[in-house]
């Protein structure tokens, strides 16, 4: 049975796909494969805060998804708590806070990390891991 996800399952299911490189590791990690990111955590910006205190949220992770529909998907779950801001309309990805990541199940997470991973790895690595896994692209 799946348990609560944690931020440290985040970095440790980015850092174990393949061919990923890791920008800015000590603070905010950027996970990226083929130069093209597909986790990062962010610094605080204006378009993110607290609707009650107007703070700018500190703890902001961006995850990569495969299209607007994905993106829907998600946001539109009750049960997870992604959400995103007029500045990533159009964008690929969802946002998350990563104080509210234990709302989600580690298997659903790291499902989510992957499939960011093959959202944004090439053609050619993205079969190959799915192959690797017995998996159809």
């Amino acid at each position: 049975m799946s348990r609560p996800a944690t931020v440290d399952d985040i970095h440790a299911t980015a850092r174990a796909m393949p061919h990923v490189s890791v920008a800015r590791p000590d603070r905010n990690p950027v996970y990226q494969v083929g130069g093209k990111s597909f986790v990062f955590f962010r610094t605080p910006r204006p378009d993110a805060v607290d609707p009650e205190t107007g703070e700018r949220y500190d703890d902001v992770v961006v995850i990569w998804v495969a299209s607007e529909g994905d993106k829907q998907a998600l946001l539109q779950d009750e049960g997870l708590p992604f959400f995103t801001t007029p500045h990533f309309d159009g964008h690929p990805s969802v946002l998350l806070r990563a104080s509210r990541v234990g709302e989600i199940q580690r298997d659903e997470l790291v499902e989510i990390v992957e499939e960011a991973w093959l959202a944004q790895a090439s053609d050619r690595r993205g079969r190959a891991w799915l192959a690797s896994r017995d998996l159809e692209p």
